[in-house]
């Protein structure tokens, strides 16, 4: 097995960015458009994916992003991620975004994504990607979860093909 392909724990691509929300990222009513959010969360999942597999990547799908509460302007966002999953080329990145009020603290979860990752070469082509060495009961749990993500991905995959 080559070097690279050697077994990573999810902690190696944890990913953390931190911003404010300022009037480019929102609308007139005072809140963050949910594109803006969606883009964050992509660049966070790259990252992530790009960590653990030390190469290109592309995102394949946006598997689930619900938002979950409102992101006001001014608040200051923080958008953790880490690959819960990898198979063959491809990596699942699971995704949350808290907000923060910097002047009362109050803040909240406000969005969750799982996104698949494929690593590609210079040429866009799949290339293989290390697998996840799970080592905490949350890790194993997570691992579970994104199988069970991706078996109902390829089972509606296989249904709509069939159509």
């Amino acid at each position: 097995m080559s070097p690279k392909l050697h077994p990573k724990p999810p902690a190696d691509s944890l990913t953390t960015m931190t911003l404010m929300m300022g009037v480019d990222h929102g609308n007139t009513a005072g809140f963050v458009h949910g594109g803006s959010i969606m883009k964050l969360v992509d660049e966070a999942a790259g990252v992530a994916s790009m960590r653990h597999c030390r190469g290109r990547v592309v995102t394949a799908q946006v598997d689930s992003l619900s938002f979950l509460a409102p992101v006001h302007m001014g608040d200051v966002l923080s958008i953790v991620a880490h690959v819960t999953q990898a198979w063959t080329t491809s990596m699942e990145v699971e995704v949350e975004v808290t907000r923060e009020n910097p002047r009362t603290g109050e803040g909240e979860l406000t969005t969750r994504a799982f996104l698949t990752m494929v690593a590609v070469d210079r040429d866009g082509h799949p290339v293989p990607v290390p697998p996840i060495l799970a080592e905490t009961e949350e890790e194993l749990r997570d691992q579970r979860r994104a199988e069970a993500r991706r078996s109902a991905r390829m089972e509606l995959r296989s249904h709509l093909e069939s159509q």
